[in-house]
């Protein structure tokens, strides 16, 4: 991956909805072959996807919760029934296996707490091999970038 390359991908990072004249002419290059770079970032797996920024609270999603996992037991099925049952859900937008303890960490996004609450009790307290669960609420967001990733 080259200057040009990189380049590319910042002026994406910033602006998915470019169109490939404007980002040619953003990075310095004839349309050609700046779309035979983009796809082949998009064919080598640099280039994931194209996606909207959507406004959370437009779509019932503004309440947004960190939840803590650990298992009461770490066998193979419990640890496969456990992660098909957590992803599954769709209230869940993020899941991450950790090393260490918390077990796992989700992203929680629903309508509010009481909407959380009814999620919590009556789904996440029923998945399998769960031993305990731990709810963080964020009291104020100060930096949130994760397309820059």
């Amino acid at each position: 991956m080259d200057r040009t390359d990189r380049a590319i991908l910042d002026q994406l990072l910033r602006d998915a909805h470019l169109t490939n004249t404007e980002l040619a002419d953003r990075v310095g290059l004839t349309p050609s072959p700046c779309l035979r770079r983009v796809r082949r970032l998009e064919e080598q797996g640099v280039i994931l996807g194209y996606h909207a920024r959507i406004d959370p609270a437009a779509i019932g999603r503004a309440f947004q919760v960190h939840v803590e996992f650990e298992l009461a037991d770490q066998g193979y099925r419990t640890v496969a029934a456990f992660e098909a049952a957590l992803v599954a859900f769709e209230q869940v937008v993020e899941a991450r296996r950790m090393f260490g303890q918390p077990d796992y960490l989700a992203l929680v996004a629903v309508e509010d707490l009481p909407t959380y609450e009814r999620f919590m009790t009556q789904e996440l307290m029923a998945l399998p091999g769960l031993g305990r669960l731990q709810s963080r609420f964020a009291m104020k967001t100060l930096k949130s970038d994760l397309s820059r990733m």
